[in-house]
C-alpha cells in the first residue's frame, strides 16, 4: 500500500518591516499638524512657511516659485518704477477671478532692505486686489503668497518687463519708460534687447515712443542691431 504523504508545512519567518525614516517622520508630523489644526493662523502660518523653506532647500531646484512664503498683506507695496495700469473692465475681471478661484499665482517680490518690507516686482495688480477687497483680504487671513526675486533693481526692471511681456499685457509705452531707466542706468543698448528678448523690429517700435528715440540716438544703437 502506498503511503500517503504528508502535507508540507509552510515555514514563516518574520522580519521588521522595512520602513523610511523620512516618511515615519511625515506621518508624525502630519498627525501633530492635524492635531494643532485649531491653532492661531499666525502660528499656522509660521509652520507652514518653515516646511515650505525646508522642502525647497530639500528638493534644491533653482526655481523661486518652489520656496512660496506668506508674508503679511501689509508689508508688500509696488514699485516706483512700473507705471502699468490695467483698464476698470479688465480688473473687475481680475477682482472676481480671485474671488472665485482664489490666488492661483503667487506676487513676485524682493527684500526691501531700508524698510523691512516688500517690493513687488510682478503682480502689483493681484496686491492691490488682496489690499482692497474685504472678503479676499480675509480669506487670507490679511496674508499675501509670494515668491523672492532679489536681484538688483535693474534686473528687477527687466524681470517686471519680462513677467508682463510674457502675457502679451505689457503695453508698448510701458516698455519705452522702463527701457529710458535702464539707459539711465548706463545699460548698453544690447544689454538691454538682450536681457529683454527684443529682436531689431520691437526695439524700433520703442525708438519711435516719444523720448524714447533720444534715448536711443548714439551709434551704439546701429551697431548693436545690424
Amino acid at each position: 500500500m502506498a503511503r500517503k504523504k504528508q502535507p508540507v508545512k509552510a515555514v514563516l519567518t518574520t522580519r521588521a518591516p522595512v520602513t523610511d525614516p523620512i516618511g515615519v517622520l511625515m506621518e508624525q508630523l502630519q498627525s501633530a499638524l492635524g492635531a494643532a489644526s485649531g491653532d492661531a493662523v499666525d502660528d499656522r502660518v509660521a509652520r507652514y512657511n518653515a516646511l515650505i523653506a525646508m522642502a525647497a532647500e530639500h528638493v534644491n531646484l533653482p526655481h523661486p516659485a518652489l520656496g512660496m512664503q506668506l508674508v503679511p498683506v501689509d508689508t508688500v507695496q509696488g514699485n516706483d518704477y512700473n507705471p502699468n495700469k490695467v483698464a476698470p473692465p479688465e480688473m473687475r475681471l481680475l477682482q472676481l477671478s480671485i474671488a472665485k478661484d482664489g490666488m492661483t499665482m503667487p506676487v513676485v517680490v524682493a527684500d526691501d532692505s531700508e524698510s523691512g518690507n516688500y517690493t513687488v516686482v510682478d503682480g502689483f495688480h493681484r496686491t492691490t486686489v488682496v489690499k482692497s477687497v474685504k472678503t479676499v483680504r480675509d480669506s487670507l487671513a490679511g496674508y499675501m503668497p509670494v515668491v523672492k526675486l532679489n536681484k538688483s533693481i535693474q534686473d528687477r526692471i527687466t524681470s517686471t518687463v519680462r513677467h508682463n511681456m510674457a502675457r502679451g499685457t505689457h503695453q508698448v509705452e510701458l516698455s519705452a519708460k522702463l527701457v529710458t531707466v535702464l539707459k539711465k542706468h548706463n545699460w548698453t543698448n544690447e544689454r538691454i534687447g538682450m536681457e529683454l528678448g527684443m529682436d531689431p523690429d520691437e526695439v524700433l517700435r520703442l525708438k519711435q515712443i516719444t523720448g524714447l528715440a533720444e534715448a536711443f540716438a548714439d551709434k551704439e544703437f546701429s551697431r548693436a542691431w545690424q
